[in-house]
């Protein structure tokens, strides 16, 4: 496949905008940490909410979606729809925690939470396997995605578009070692924007091309099931219609969107999206922010992907690696010009993601190792350090991407060795009782967990999942039970700067627990779980013609919407009890 001149000018001043906003933000990035890593602690909702939504769309995404539903139709993406419930846990939980707290990374809440030299062991070993270890294993499969694409795009060989990949991972590193988390973000909203301009363009083209005849000749070609939103519940395999075992079920919908730390939607809030809280306005700008990312990840987003998925489906049956459907598409049927915007979108959506992750990986790595080691260093002298440690970042990641071949088992991977984690960041915030050893336990116990699973006993994903799940739960509970609390001071210190509802009775003064408070914000969250699916649906039955379904959406998203307006304004949930 060959690009024309115009495919290449518009890569080219795709390039240079991005750059010239990276050197229109360096003076103000590099004032000090708050500015680089936080934007000074004043973007508003839309950037903030923008800027997550076009982190977690990298690409990898669509090829992702492709895969899925080639193996189990519209309903295979709930393995990630079910994170859902997780995020807007987040949005109305936690948000306004988080942008109270006043850290500078996730890591830092740490030393305000928890006491004793375990809190200071604890926030290093975050920090390196966080920002490090977990980051570069996600970067790296990214960068294998783009990789993927462009040797089918283009014909290449693998070491020929790995050359691609980094020259645009260096230019990504560039842009955001000039202008730190404001950079990102304003790029952020750019490259979104251009990536679902894309998107959308290539699945209009493709769903209306002789070869599929529009909507209503796609669904006559589909195998059956292929269009079902929900999956059918049974032993794999059985009749026709796609179905999923129980376990798998029972481990996407009821417990993998709270029991497991993965990026982007940890449980409790934190990493990235933690950062891009922190950096809101204030906390009602931090709620909104997470709000929109919510519905624009879920909602909006993921009906272009899914219909060029569905597509692929009927023109590359035979497809040895089903995720490659999407990049024949986009082979076959964008002409010249939109061939090289789809392309540009592509690595907007790349360059998105990887920013975020170079610059929440510095952020680890300075604010709270280097920092605390060089407590007297000028803020200047830290701000140099995070722009070095930046490029770093970058050449770590380029290394490790030789060796991941597959996106679906680095997914795994990370779900896994994360399960059980999660109930200790929520539990963080509502009793005080959870301390810094609960939490290495929870982040430790994963991996033993995992190993004997999957090596010892044989079991794979869902059987391996829940066996760490309760294994890491039982730990990290004991150890809360054998090892003392947080010193008194620093609790106190705590709660008197966040205010957290729940289980904080020796702390809390004459204010109660909040336990009312916490059912009319419980019933917020459901309320708003409820408008995300029917509007996720609404959009999808529309697309198909299901108008009677279409219809039941909307009452059902109009009546939730509703209820989240009126139990917002009766819970004040932006007023600081303190």
């Amino acid at each position: 496949m060959t690009l024309v001149w115009i495919d290449w000018l518009i890569i080219g001043l795709f390039a240079i905008v991005t750059l010239g906003i990276g050197f229109y933000f360096r003076g103000q990035a590099g004032k000090d940490l708050s500015n680089f890593f936080l934007g000074g602690r004043n973007l508003p909702w839309w950037i903030v909410g923008t800027s997550m939504v076009a982190t977690t769309f990298a690409a990898d995404t669509p090829l992702a979606v492709t895969e899925l539903v080639a193996n189990d139709g519209i309903s295979g993406n709930w393995l990630w729809w079910n994170m859902l419930a997780g995020g807007m846990l987040t949005t109305f939980f936690f948000a306004r925690y988080w942008r109270r707290a006043g850290v500078l990374t996730d890591v830092e809440l740490i030393n305000i939470r928890y006491s004793g030299v375990e809190a200071g062991i604890l926030r290093v070993f975050r920090s390196v396997y966080f920002g490090v270890f977990m980051n570069v294993i996600i970067m790296a499969w990214v960068n294998t995605a783009l990789k993927d694409l462009l040797i089918v795009f283009f014909d290449l060989e693998p070491l020929q578009a790995y050359g691609i990949v980094g020259l645009a991972m260096f230019l990504v590193a560039a842009y955001t070692a000039l202008s730190g988390i404001l950079g990102v973000a304003y790029t952020d909203v750019l490259q979104f924007v251009l990536a679902m301009t894309g998107s959308i363009i290539l699945a209009v083209l493709v769903v209306n091309s002789p070869e599929i005849g529009g909507i209503s000749s796609l669904q006559g070609k589909l195998p059956e099931g292929s269009l079902n939103f929900f999956p059918q519940i049974g032993e794999q395999g059985m009749g026709s219609t796609l179905t999923i075992g129980i376990g798998t079920f029972l481990a996407y919908i009821g417990m993998q969107w709270w029991a497991s730390w993965y990026p982007g939607n940890e449980p409790g809030g934190g990493g990235y999206i933690g950062q891009r809280i922190m950096s809101a306005k204030d906390e009602k700008h931090a709620v909104y922010s997470t709000l929109f990312f919510q519905i624009a990840h879920y909602c909006l987003r993921p009906w272009p992907w899914i219909i060029v998925a569905l597509c692929a489906v009927v023109l590359y049956p035979d497809l040895s690696d089903p995720k490659l459907g999407y990049v024949m598409a986009m082979k076959e049927f964008l002409p010249s010009g939109l061939r090289g915007m789809l392309l540009a979108a592509f690595f907007a959506a790349y360059m998105s993601t990887i920013s975020t992750h170079l610059n929440w990986g510095a952020s680890y790595l300075v604010n709270d190792v280097y920092k605390e080691a060089k407590p007297n260093a000028t803020q200047k002298q830290y701000v140099m350090v995070s722009r070095l440690v930046t490029v770093v970042l970058t050449m770590i990641a380029l290394v490790v991407s030789l060796f991941v071949t597959s996106i679906k088992d680095a997914w795994t991977f990370i779900i896994e060795c994360g399960a059980g984690l999660g109930l200790v960041l929520i539990l963080r915030w509502y009793w005080w009782r959870i301390n810094a050893w609960s939490e290495i336990a929870a982040t430790i116990a994963p991996f033993l967990f995992y190993a004997v699973a999957h090596f010892i006993i044989g079991w794979e994903f869902p059987n391996s999942f829940f066996f760490t799940l309760g294994g890491t739960t039982i730990s990290w509970m004991l150890v809360t039970f054998l090892t003392a609390p947080s010193e008194s001071a620093t609790l106190q210190a705590f709660y008197d700067k966040v205010c957290p509802d729940g289980a904080w009775g020796p702390f809390r003064g004459d204010a109660g627990s909040g336990a009312g408070r916490m059912g009319l914000i419980a019933i917020i969250w459901l309320a708003a779980i409820s408008f995300a699916y029917s509007f996720l649906f609404l959009i999808g039955q529309l697309i198909f013609g299901r108008l009677d379904e279409a219809a039941i959406s909307l009452v059902v998203a109009v009546l939730s919407l509703i209820l989240i307006r009126i139990l917002m304004r009766k819970v004040r949930l932006f007023d600081h009890p303190g």
